[in-house]
């Protein structure tokens, strides 16, 4: 057995064990409460359309973030852990589709995304105990900074890259470093493509060695930190549903269907969107909240 295919068996491993945390939390739910649990054509075709784009390159965190509350779809303390639940399964089929056809050095792979995985073990611990306000505010931060790395790679402002499947020593420490930071951030809503990408190319490797390393590390994380979102009880569980029975034929579609599309108008409006989005969570973390026992001020 070679490490891609112990790499493989690991991640289908994680997934079943969310799928099974996943269907006794829903179990629990559907005991205690009346509410509906079953996810809506739009929640699944939400799960389509960012799943499809995410494949591309374009991310599904920022975008899916910008639709929930653009419609006002889920709670905003809830969309971190959401987003990562939601996307978990999507993730992983996506990480198992090019860790088995793009080559890149499988030792410094594994290790990366353990990093990563560790990181995303510890973001989802704070994370989870977070605050509404600090997590309107992360969020915000985080949707900025995902549009920052949009407009970089639609501006031409990428680096190369280099041509290397392997990194040499200096540069392989500050890539675990970076994807330690990363796994972090994945449970607070931003994406680790585009940042892994840009990082990565600097570091002289191959920009397409780095699309197995982020996707893989992204499953992981994904996986392993849905796990402390769903025993937290901090996500959605029907908009989660939706996200992921649309998002798997999602990523399917993209990498079986899909050879080219012009993506530059469709990445600038993602931008906007996204902007938006960012704006709106600022305002909402930020504005002034009324003091217990106030008087309200008439005029």
């Amino acid at each position: 057995m070679t490490i891609v295919h112990a790499l493989a068996g690991a991640l289908v491993c994680t997934g079943a064990a969310l799928i099974a945390r996943w269907t006794i939390a829903l179990a629990a739910r559907r005991r205690a409460s009346a509410d509906p649990l079953a996810p809506t054509p739009a929640g699944a075709a939400i799960g389509f359309v960012t799943n499809f784009f995410d494949t591309l390159g374009i991310g599904s965190f920022a975008t899916t973030t910008a639709i929930f509350r653009l419609f006002g779809l889920v709670r905003d303390e809830l969309i971190p852990g959401t987003l990562v639940v939601g996307h978990a399964l999507g993730v992983l089929t996506q990480a198992l589709l090019f860790i088995t056809v793009v080559r890149v050095d499988a030792t410094q792979m594994v290790a990366l995304i353990a990093a990563c995985i560790v990181g995303g073990w510890l973001g989802a611990g704070i994370v989870a105990r977070l605050s509404r306000r600090a997590v309107q505010i992360g969020m915000a931060c985080a949707l900025i900074a995902a549009a920052a790395f949009m407009l970089c790679g639609m501006l031409g402002l990428f680096p190369a890259g280099g041509t290397a499947l392997a990194f040499t020593g200096p540069a392989f420490v500050v890539a675990v470093a970076v994807n330690f930071l990363l796994g972090a951030l994945l449970t607070l809503g931003i994406g680790n493509y585009a940042p892994s990408l840009i990082v990565f190319s600097l570091l002289g490797i191959d920009p397409r060695a780095a699309f197995p390393i982020m996707m893989g590390s992204g499953a992981f994380v994904a996986t392993v930190a849905g796990l402390r979102f769903i025993g937290a009880g901090r996500f959605d569980p029907r908009a989660g549903l939706g996200l992921t029975l649309g998002g798997i034929p999602g990523v399917l579609a993209a990498v079986w269907l899909v050879k080219s599309l012009p993506l530059t108008a469709l990445r600038w409006m993602v931008v906007v969107v996204v902007v938006y989005a960012a704006i709106t969570l600022l305002h909402a973390g930020l504005r002034r909240m009324p003091v217990e026992g106030a008087v309200p001020r008439t005029a």
